[in-house]
């Protein structure tokens, strides 16, 4: 189950409804009773910086000494 914020459409109360993902229910606002729609906020995740992805690859030495200098496959060979 999860929790969604949703707001009367008259009176403007704030409030929160549980109900599993993926179903729509009519809700209404338990103050007034009438139709509530839902309120959709910031996500409160922030990405910053590099090395999201797979592709980002990091400048440097490698770390495994080889014969060659740097290990098969890296990047930096």
């Amino acid at each position: 189950m999860a929790r969604y914020d949703y707001k009367c459409t008259s009176c403007g109360t704030t409030f929160e409804v549980e109900h599993p993902m993926g179903s729509h229910p009519e809700v209404t606002c338990p103050s007034c009773g009438a139709e509530a729609t839902q309120v959709f906020g910031a996500s409160g995740i922030v990405f910053k910086g590099s090395g999201f992805y797979n592709t980002d690859q990091r400048g440097g030495s490698c770390t495994e000494a080889t014969s060659g200098g740097c290990c098969e496959g890296c990047p930096n060979a």
